[in-house]
């Protein structure tokens, strides 16, 4: 994103922060792109015959950021965070419901080197999202950083931005929560 957008997004976060309707408005054609680049990126993960595309998957996330209660926006960076909660969710939700319909069938893996493509083990979307939920009660900071950076297609300085952590705490952190996720998440309890 460029300089001008970064400051457009963050001048337009701060009037919606303020209850400027016009500014969600003019907001959504900035972040688009980003957004929709983050969503491509899930859905390369996904089964070839998935049902939600990035353009919904885009689409309902933002929705549901507008409907939400007035947020205090701190940043671009964690608009973004916000976002990549969002989209989760909605992956999660539509995981859930793919696999109530079709019985456990189809459910769509994901692996856990997204964030910075290294390539990794496949594993379900709604597992993933059963260990972060582990992990967030272990310690909140780094499933928050998974979030950010998987989910949200965050750098290591952006998520550090959001969780007001440095950079090099935010990279230990990744290290150390990506260590516990493929260990919890391997088939036998070691990897």
């Amino acid at each position: 994103m460029s300089p001008s957008s970064t400051s457009d997004v963050t001048r337009l976060l701060q009037a919606w922060s303020d209850g400027d309707p016009a500014a969600l408005d003019e907001l959504l054609p900035v972040v688009y792109r980003e957004l929709h680049h983050q969503a491509e990126r899930y859905m390369r993960n996904q089964s070839p015959g998935h049902t939600l595309q990035a353009t919904a998957l885009v689409n309902e996330a933002y929705l549901r950021l507008a409907g939400r209660e007035p947020i205090e926006w701190k940043s671009r960076a964690h608009f973004f965070g916000v976002a990549a909660k969002a989209m989760r969710s909605i992956l999660v939700d539509h995981a859930r419901a793919r696999q109530a319909s079709k019985r456990g069938g189809g459910v769509a893996p994901v692996t856990l080197a997204d964030a910075d493509q290294s390539g990794g083990q496949p594993v379900e979307v709604l597992e993933l999202d059963e260990t972060l939920k582990r992990l967030a009660e272990l310690d909140p900071r780094k499933a928050s950083l998974v979030e950010l950076r998987w989910f949200g297609g965050l750098s290591i300085e952006e998520a550090a931005e959001v969780l007001s952590v440095s950079t090099a705490t935010a990279k230990r952190e990744w290290r150390t929560a990506r260590a516990w996720l493929r260990r919890e998440l391997s088939p036998d309890g070691s990897a």
